[in-house]
């Protein structure tokens, strides 16, 4: 039986690597994001079915696994990619934007755990993947309500691998602790600073080899950033 994955907040960068990476290792793709069409070329690209969900409603996730369960058989990889960021001095932050970030970049991701959670148990295997930020472990200023988003993302993740690996599902949490080149935002490598943008392919060739692992010695957290960055 073909593997099988979904990806929660699919789009352009690091799940779209990653996308990519598990489609060539010859697992059958579903996608999901708040706007369903931005996914086009990617489910084109690695022969996935896309899906429209807002995760931080918990009838949308629960409605999204019901439609993932009939588009594949079993669910061996859950990864999820939604964050929030909002920025400005502490003082001059809204609360409803706070309230936002916080359920897009965490509660999202109890929900959409909680589900993979339920089948995975069931079928006695799997994998729950979770994409952090450097604001996972580091609380920059002016950042405040991502910081607590991430923050909160991480504290789950470690709840989770301690509940649920003895049970033989998988649990990481991986810490990109630096930008990612994009082209688009003017984030390019040049011969001056080789590399000193992560490179999305790079961390998702990290995500598989965390999946890969022999579980006598399974990772929950892994950081990646880039090799000339002083730390």
């Amino acid at each position: 039986m073909a593997k099988s994955a979904l990806i929660v907040g699919a789009g352009a960068g690091i799940s779209a690597s990653v996308a990519r990476a598990l489609a060539g290792d010859g697992y059958k793709l579903a996608l999901a994001a708040r706007k369903v069409e931005k996914l086009a070329g990617l489910a084109a690209e690695t022969g996935a079915v896309a899906f429209q969900c807002d995760a931080t409603q918990p009838d949308a996730v629960v409605t999204l696994f019901a439609e993932v369960d009939q588009a594949l058989e079993g669910l061996d990889v859950v990864l999820y990619n939604p964050s929030l960021r909002y920025s400005g001095p502490f003082i001059e932050i809204d609360p409803e934007n706070v309230r936002q970030a916080l359920l897009v970049t965490a509660f999202g991701g109890f929900l959409v755990a909680q589900q993979a959670a339920i089948r995975m148990l069931t079928q006695g295997h799997g994998a729950i993947l979770f994409t952090g930020a450097s604001a996972s472990v580091k609380g920059y200023a002016k950042s405040a309500a991502f910081a607590m988003g991430k923050f909160a993302l991480r504290g789950l993740a470690q709840s989770l691998a301690r509940e649920l690996q003895p049970q033989n599902i998988h649990v990481a949490h991986f810490v990109i602790d630096g930008g990612v080149a994009n082209e688009s935002r003017g984030r390019v490598n040049t011969p001056e600073r080789p590399d000193g943008w992560l490179d999305a392919d790079a961390i998702a060739q990290t995500y598989m080899d965390v999946l890969n692992q022999q579980r006598s010695a399974w990772s929950w957290e892994i950081e990646v950033r880039p090799w000339i960055e002083a730390f």
